[in-house]
């Protein structure tokens, strides 16, 4: 073997030590025994701090879900309460129907007499007595021939008939009344009270108390033409 095939043959095997002591070299740079033991660690480190986060997300949902419960319940109970007063307002305006504990009272005019001067030109005031009477013993609702009465309402003669509520009514008058029906009784008939007066004029009196009674609503349509909302400041 010449000295030029030698050297080629040293030149080859050099090369080859280099490679591959270069590739030991970058195996051992980048194997680290430590490095999945760390990186494990830090992973663990993370999960942990992300399912504490989660915990306070949960604690937070729960929290903004019980507010926002409590919020639905404080609207629907103000909702309730609006709807409350509104029908307490509407009640005792007269507007719906009621029931409850009262009496009946039946006027007839036993003489029958409507000529002009005759005791037909007073049922507007007897009415309007018996109505007071009944008010001033606790009447909660009355309504005289299917007419609710109201703060508005008017009794007045108009010609042979009484307007109620602008409806022309004649006797007999049924008056519905809800209140108490023994106070109620006993303001009509007290001696020397208006039963009696309205007998002395010949109107008959046909009293009936009712353990359960409904007067209806008023039913025409309340109109204001002067009044206006006040503007606030």
């Amino acid at each position: 073997m010449n000295i030029k095939a030698t050297y080629l043959i040293i030149s080859a095997m050099t090369m080859i030590l280099g490679i591959m002591l270069a590739v030991q070299f970058r195996s051992n740079q980048y194997f680290d025994p430590g490095a999945p033991a760390d990186r494990a660690h830090d992973l663990l480190s993370e999960l942990s701090r992300l399912e504490k986060d989660n915990r306070k997300l949960d604690r937070e949902i729960d929290d903004l879900a019980y507010k926002l419960e409590q919020a639905r319940k404080g609207q629907f109970q103000a909702m309730d309460a609006i709807r409350g007063e509104l029908l307490k307002a509407r009640l005792k305006a007269g507007l719906t129907a009621v029931t409850g504990p009262g009496m009946e009272v039946v006027l007839v005019d036993l003489a029958v007499r409507s000529s002009p001067g005759g005791l037909f030109e007073l049922w507007d005031l007897y009415l309007f007595r018996m109505v007071n009477d009944l008010r001033g013993a606790g009447a909660e609702a009355i309504d005289v021939n299917g007419e609710r009465l109201i703060s508005t309402s008017e009794i007045r003669m108009a010609g042979d008939f009484v307007n109620i509520n602008l409806e022309k009514t004649v006797p007999p008058y049924h008056i519905l009344v809800i209140g108490n029906p023994d106070k109620l009784r006993s303001a009509l008939e007290i001696r020397g009270g208006l039963a009696d007066y309205l007998k002395d004029m010949g109107i008959g009196v046909k009293i009936q108390p009712h353990n359960d009674l409904t007067v209806p609503g008023y039913g025409k349509e309340l109109r204001f033409f002067y009044t206006t909302n006040k503007k606030a400041g």
